[in-house]
């Protein structure tokens, strides 16, 4: 019954027949398993400039329909995180079911529909206006779920060393938080990890004053660290964190005072603070206690925000007209490729289905959310280019 209700439903809807496609595809972070050739087939049917952009075994596409401001993008990934314990899903990962009226894949949220949903829109949207004004664009990468450093940024350093910039982006990641359209996202905190390895003088338990506990000396440091007010956040985003993810040191012996200790911790920070101010504010307080220590940082996004203008006026109104929803701006949760994005586009928001089950066994996203994610992306393109 659930195969029939499927083939129902793709038989219906072009967005879920796109989507049903994509999912089949295992395109486990870094491979793209084929996303690419589907989507650029459709997209060249349209008009589309294709460029593939490859780096380090990781796809890239960068697709745009005229040469005419403004350029309205449509960015999202294909790869998809690793299924977790097969036996835990009630269904093949890799093989879309519908039951209880969800669709059933590992990126079924996260975010192959979304992905599918801005295709169907353009396609719908080109259909109705061939001449349009403006220009459309899409960004795709098999690099989002993974280290990042071979997707999006790449496509980005490219189109700025041409002098070719965006005016407005929607990422299809999913933002949707208790109903479906009820949450944009119109920026996100910056990440900022450290390593922090603390020297101190490896000895024998029994004989503390010949050793320097590290740990011990470590210690009123990272409560003071812990209880660091880094800023106030700001009316878009809460005052910046601070996280110990990981401590390790000694010998796994009981008898020995370690060495050295290696703290891992991450900074999610707002527009309110920057990462070399937040690195001098680390630096300061350890000098503060005296300590032998060395940092490793790694800046894996800055923070971007997109304060209410255009393109969240528009986009919350295709909403509103589309679901009956008022949406809320929200800047939660963690990094996507907005942060990249944003280095040539003054304009970036996220919008996409609910987010309640992704990276979870058995993800999934609501049947009936497809067309009206696809409604969304359509009508925002009438608004914005028609």
């Amino acid at each position: 019954m659930s195969s029939e209700l499927l083939a129902q439903a793709v038989a219906s809807s072009a967005t879920v027949a796109l989507a049903v496609d994509l999912l089949q595809r295992k395109s486990l972070t870094p491979d793209d398993a084929g996303c690419h050739d589907l989507i650029e087939a459709r997209l060249d049917a349209l008009g589309f400039h294709i460029e593939r952009h490859r780096h380090n075994g990781v796809d890239n596409l960068w697709a745009r329909r005229g040469h005419l401001p403004p350029l309205v993008c449509f960015a999202g990934h294909t790869d998809v995180v690793p299924t977790g314990p097969l036996d835990k899903w009630d269904s093949d990962p890799f093989t879309p079911t519908l039951r209880d009226g969800k669709l059933y894949a590992r990126g079924a949220a996260d975010m192959k529909t979304s992905d599918a949903a801005f295709i169907v829109a353009i396609e719908r949207f080109v259909a109705s206006h061939a001449r349009h004004r403006g220009s459309i664009a899409v960004l795709l990468t098999s690099d989002e779920e993974g280290p990042a450093t071979d997707g999006t940024v790449k496509v980005v350093e490219a189109l700025r060393a041409r002098g070719e910039f965006l005016d407005y982006c929607i990422v299809g990641e999913p933002t949707s938080a208790a109903e479906f359209g009820d949450t944009i996202k119109n920026g996100r905190r910056g990440s900022l990890s450290g390593r922090l390895t603390v020297k101190g003088v490896q000895g024998h338990i029994a004989y503390p004053h010949l050793a320097k506990n590290p740990i011990h000396l470590a210690a009123p440091a990272i409560a003071e660290l812990a209880d660091t007010m880094w800023d106030e956040g700001s009316a878009y985003f809460p005052p910046t964190t601070w996280q110990i993810s990981n401590i390790r040191g000694g010998t796994g012996a009981t008898n020995v005072i370690p060495g050295t200790v290696e703290i891992l911790f991450n900074f999610r920070y707002s527009t309110a603070s920057t990462a070399d101010g937040l690195k001098d504010a680390v630096n300061e307080i350890l000098d503060s206690h005296g300590l032998d220590y060395e940092i490793e940082w790694t800046l894996s996004g800055k923070p971007f925000l997109t304060p209410r203008g255009a393109l969240c006026q528009v986009l919350s109104d295709a909403i509103r007209e589309i679901t009956g929803v008022t949406p809320e701006l929200s800047t939660t949760g963690g990094t996507s490729d907005g942060r990249f994005i944003a280095d040539i586009c003054p304009q970036v928001v996220e919008f996409g289905p609910l987010n309640n089950s992704i990276h979870k066994l058995n993800e999934h996203v609501e049947l009936d959310d497809i067309e009206r994610l696809t409604a969304v992306y359509q009508k925002t393109l009438e608004k914005l280019l028609g």
